[in-house]
């Protein structure tokens, strides 16, 4: 195991943004062994199998101990003091909010595809239209996918989308580890909480009386009406939707961009074979995911690799590095599509299983198949930038220069 001195040294590196272009030779420096002592009662988790374990364990908790809920605060619809949004609740009340998105969210998502090929092809029109030769893939495409997919299935108009953007760059930080956020930071995530419950409650409250075929409208008159989430919940909800739907496809999008420039021999056979797109998108989440880390908190004693965990005990399940992990893949800092073992940990896994796994996997291979094959000769003008956050980490922008734009396969 990693020296007491030398894994948390390695940790904070790996959270300091500085670090946030390439954290991988920070990552291979603990993949030797899978599980890391940071703290008394702190954990890291490197290990490909040990994190897939632990996401199944029930013994496993994203409900921070230390975090009560107020006596005197709102009602979630299980009559509880409302405490947070599914994501950071445990079953049951979990599983009956989870239920609910679930099934409304996947059954609209089934017909999505033809919609986003359209939107994709009217992205890269555009900016065929703009006659340029360069461009920020995250800019001009990468972020108006998803956010364009999210808006359509909340019935939120177009003209909505740069407000449900800025609402989603400033929560997002609000994902990662507390002691990387200043005491600023720390206050203008709770005003942006404030005002996100501010802007949707007039949609909410409108939706209620006038319900249309949307999947707010849905969540707020379907199922079962002792246990359909409340106001309030639905609020959160909707802004974990907005941060999944949209950020976490962003990411996606651009770090398989990034992905294939650098890898021409990959860029050049997914050009030459589209139909591959599945496996390269399966690559690029293991290879270099949007979602690098997640927390669990132990609720009874838990041996892993060997080493002894308590009850009460804080776990940071680094998803990233156990998709890099020399014990389960060959050459793993490699990027190769069609590798014969195509898991990975890049949408976490058992009841917190990302819920939208499979409309990021149909928009990033939507809108890589449309980069590959309409940006004729792409290349990288410049190493990207990054944004601040650690735990959902993509460029910030993306410059891509190329020779011209190819017309879409259906074009006359």
């Amino acid at each position: 195991m990693t020296s007491v001195t030398t894994a948390p040294d390695i940790f904070a590196r790996i959270l300091d943004p500085a670090n946030r272009p390439d954290p991988y030779p920070l990552y291979s420096q603990l993949t030797g062994e899978p599980v890391h002592r940071l703290g008394p009662h702190e954990w890291l988790v490197t290990g490909f199998d040990e994190i897939g374990g632990l996401l199944r364990d029930p013994r496993m908790s994203v409900q921070d101990p230390a975090i009560e809920p107020d006596p005197d605060g709102p009602r979630g619809s299980d009559g509880k003091p409302f405490r947070a949004g599914f994501l950071s609740l445990d079953p049951p009340h979990h599983d009956t909010l989870r239920g609910q998105v679930a099934g409304e969210f996947g059954r609209r998502i089934m017909g999505l595809q033809p919609r986003i090929d359209a939107l994709v092809t009217e992205l890269v029109d555009r900016i065929a239209a703009d006659g340029v030769r360069e461009v920020d893939v995250v800019e001009r495409l990468a972020y108006p996918l998803p956010v364009g997919v999210i808006c359509e299935l909340l019935g939120v108009p177009r003209s909505e989308e740069p407000v449900f953007h800025s609402f989603a760059e400033r929560l997002t930080r609000g994902l990662d580890p507390d002691d990387t956020l200043s005491e600023t930071e720390i206050a203008d995530l709770a005003v942006t909480r404030a005002q996100w419950r501010a802007y949707l409650m007039p949609m909410i409250a409108e939706r209620a009386a006038n319900p249309g075929d949307d999947l707010v409208s849905a969540l707020l008159v379907g199922g079962d009406p002792d246990t359909r989430m409340n106001a309030l919940e639905l609020g959160v909800t909707l802004g974990l939707l907005l941060i999944a739907g949209h950020e976490t496809t962003v990411n996606l999008v651009a770090n398989g961009t990034l992905a294939l420039l650098r890898n021409p021999l990959a860029l050049t056979a997914f050009r030459a074979h589209p139909e591959t797109a599945p496996a390269l998108v399966e690559e690029v989440l293991r290879y270099d995911p949007p979602v690098q880390m997640t927390r669990r908190f132990a609720t009874a004693p838990v041996r892993v690799a060997g080493v002894d965990v308590s009850t009460g005990d804080r776990l940071a399940l680094l998803l990233a590095a156990g998709n890099r992990d020399p014990r389960h893949f060959a050459e793993p800092d490699s990027f190769a599509p069609g590798r014969p073992d195509p898991a990975h940990l890049a949408f976490s896994g058992g009841l917190h299983y990302c819920l939208g796994a499979a409309l990021a996997r149909m928009e990033a291979q939507a809108m890589l198949t449309a980069i590959a094959g309409r940006l004729v000769c792409p290349r990288l003008v410049a190493d990207p930038p990054y944004r601040t956050n650690m735990t959902l980490r993509g460029p910030s922008s993306l410059r891509v220069a190329f020779d011209e734009v190819q017309p879409a396969a259906h074009a006359t």
